[in-house]
C-alpha cells in the first residue's frame, strides 16, 4: 500500500463531528441559482436481494438510465431509471468496482468499468477494518484493471496491470480509480491507489504514454492520490483533461498530450473528477480538511462555472474568494457522508452514490 493511500482513502480522522439527525429526505440544499431538493430515498432497493457496498461510480446512458458500480460482487452493475425503479442487476467479477463510464459507439452503448483492486479478505479475522498491512484485514489489496463491457455485460476486453507492457516496474502498484473517453475514444487511466501515474491507452486498449506520479522536479506534475478525471469540452474550446489530485486538494488541467496546462484550487476539500453539465462541472469531495486531517463524514458536492470558480457547494459552506483565492470550504454536516460517485440527467437533477456510508444506496437531488 502506497502511503497516499493511507493517507487520503483510509486514515481515521482525529475528530469526528457527528452527522444531523433529522432525515435529510426532503432537505434544500445549495444556493443561488443551483438548489435542490434531496430525496434520501430514491435509490433504495433490498438489501438481501440486491445489496450494494459502496456506490463508487454513476453514469447515464443513452435511454437515460443511470448505471451505477459497487464493489459489492452479488451485483457490481445495477441500473435504474430515473423514478428509481430497479431495471436490472448483474455482474460478479469487480470486487473492487470504483469507478464507470458509458461510451456511446456506432449507435450502441458501452461500459467502462474501473476496478481498483481491494477485494474482501475470506481471512479476515472479523473484526479489523484498518489494519492495512495485516493479512486479516476486512479487504485487502491487488492489482486492479479496466474492463470494456456490451450493456449485457459481455466482456469486449480489458487492461491489466502496466508492467507487462513494460511501462511499469513489478514492485509498482496498479491500483486505477478513474477513466475518460476521448473524443478520437483515447482512454485516460488514473491510477489513485496505485503509483499516481496518468496512463493515456487507444480505443483499443494499446498504451500510448503516462505521466505524472510523485518525482518530477516541477512538482506541478506531480499526482497525489489521483482519484477521478474528465475531458473539458466546454464552450468549444480546445479539449484538455481535469484530474483530481485529490491529496493536494486541487484539480490539475492537461493537454490531450500530458502538458501542464494549470491548477484549479478546491481549497479544504478532497476533491474528486469533474462531471460537466452546459458551462459548469460538478465534483465530489470526500471529505473535508479540518484539524489538520479528512474527516470523517464531511463530504459535499461543488459546481464550478466556466473560468472554473466554485459557485457552489452542496451540502457544504458557500465559497468565498478574497484577493482572488478561494478560501477553505467544509461540509455543513447534515446531508452526506463522502460524496464518490455523480452523474446528471437532462433536467440538471443530481445522482450521487458514496463511500463508507454503511451500504447506502444512491440518492437523488432535485433541481429546484
Amino acid at each position: 500500500m502506497t502511503r497516499q493511500t493511507e493517507l487520503f482513502h483510509l486514515e481515521k480522522p482525529s475528530l469526528v463531528l457527528p452527522k444531523s439527525n433529522i432525515d435529510p429526505h426532503g432537505m434544500i440544499v445549495g444556493d443561488g441559482d443551483f438548489c435542490y431538493r434531496v430525496d434520501a430515498h430514491w435509490g433504495q432497493l433490498d438489501p438481501t436481494k440486491v445489496p450494494v457496498e459502496n456506490c463508487h461510480g454513476l453514469d447515464m446512458d443513452s435511454q437515460g438510465r443511470i448505471i451505477m458500480v459497487t464493489d459489492n460482487t452479488r451485483n457490481n452493475i445495477i441500473i435504474y431509471n430515473q423514478d428509481g425503479k430497479l431495471l436490472e442487476a448483474f455482474g460478479s467479477e469487480f470486487p473492487g468496482g470504483h469507478a464507470l463510464k458509458v461510451v456511446h459507439e456506432n449507435g450502441e452503448d458501452f461500459l467502462y468499468v474501473v476496478d481498483s483492486g481491494w477485494v474482501l479478505n475470506r481471512h479476515w479475522d472479523g473484526h479489523s477494518t484498518d489494519q492495512w498491512d495485516s493479512p486479516f484485514n476486512r479487504v485487502v489489496a491487488q492489482a486492479g484493471f479496466i474492463a470494456k463491457l456490451s450493456m449485457n455485460g459481455r466482456l469486449i476486453f480489458t487492461i491489466g496491470h502496466p508492467q507487462t507492457i513494460g511501462v511499469y516496474r513489478p514492485d509498482q502498484p496498479f491500483r486505477p480509480t478513474d477513466i475518460a473517453i476521448a473524443p478520437n475514444g483515447d482512454l485516460y487511466v488514473t491510477d489513485g491507489y496505485g503509483s499516481d501515474y496518468l496512463l493515456q491507452y487507444d480505443s483499443q486498449g494499446r498504451f500510448i504514454r503516462h505521466w505524472g506520479g510523485h518525482d518530477n522536479q516541477d512538482t506541478s506534475l506531480n499526482l497525489v492520490n489521483t482519484h477521478g478525471i474528465g475531458i473539458d469540452l466546454r464552450l468549444d474550446k480546445e479539449p484538455k483533461l481535469i484530474v483530481s489530485s485529490r491529496g493536494e486538494r486541487c484539480l490539475k488541467q492537461f493537454s490531450l498530450s500530458g502538458d501542464y496546462l494549470g491548477t484549479i484550487s478546491a481549497a479544504g476539500a478532497y476533491i474528486g473528477g469533474p462531471i460537466f453539465k452546459g458551462e459548469h462541472f460538478y465534483a465530489p469531495v470526500c471529505w473535508s480538511h479540518i484539524d489538520g486531517k479528512n474527516q470523517h463524514d464531511s463530504g459535499f458536492i461543488s459546481i464550478f462555472d466556466a473560468n472554473n470558480q466554485v459557485v457552489a457547494n452542496l451540502g457544504g459552506t458557500q465559497p468565498e474568494y478574497i484577493d482572488g483565492v478561494l478560501q477553505d470550504m467544509h461540509s455543513t454536516w447534515d446531508v452526506f457522508n463522502h460524496c464518490h460517485g455523480l452523474c446528471i440527467d437532462n433536467d440538471d437533477n443530481l445522482y450521487v452514490g458514496q463511500w463508507n456510508a454503511k451500504q447506502s444506496y444512491p440518492m437523488k437531488l432535485v433541481r429546484i
